[in-house]
């Protein structure tokens, strides 16, 4: 971490944990995932002077939630886009791709007012809300994001709740 001179004082320990929770927690990491909590602080080295600047940089050891989908992990997800290739979720951070050849063959694309995915007897409805649990069935990691494919073709995956439903 990077700490300006004017933080040094009595409370510099208190502004490094500050600093530290403020830019860590909600970034990614390809390697280790979203940053979803800092939980504590395990270890704070000594500081190293930047030359020409005046801040120091201090190596901070700490602790955290994160959230890192892997393969044939199941995740409930809402939808935020549908179009005739498929739709895209979100499952927390993490935007998931369900192509239209892994949602089941009853399923059929309606361009209407709000795109959806609806079985022949107008049972069940995917569109734009529409709470889904799926399973992962690929990940991409680049080093600030992670994109995943999903399916819902599979058993007791599909529709959680419907938006458009009526009680």
């Amino acid at each position: 971490m990077q700490l300006h001179p004017r933080h040094f004082g009595a409370r510099l320990r208190d502004k490094l944990v500050s600093k530290l929770m403020k830019d860590v927690e909600g970034t990614c990491s390809g390697r280790h995932g979203f940053v979803v909590a800092i939980m504590g602080i395990e270890h704070v080295g000594k500081g190293l002077i930047r030359d020409g600047t005046g801040f120091v940089t201090f190596p901070v050891k700490y602790k955290c939630v994160v959230f890192r989908p892997f393969k044939g992990e199941i995740l409930e997800a809402v939808v935020t886009m549908v179009n005739k290739m498929g739709f895209f979720a979100e499952a927390g951070p993490v935007q998931v791709f369900v192509s239209n050849h892994l949602i089941p063959d009853d399923m059929e694309f309606q361009s209407a007012d709000t795109p959806n995915y609806t079985t022949s007897d107008g049972s069940v409805k995917i569109q734009k809300d529409t709470e889904v649990r799926l399973k992962i069935i690929g990940t991409r990691v680049d080093a600030t994001e992670i994109f995943c494919i999903g399916t819902i073709k599979d058993d007791f995956l599909g529709v959680i709740s419907d938006p458009g439903a009526t009680s």
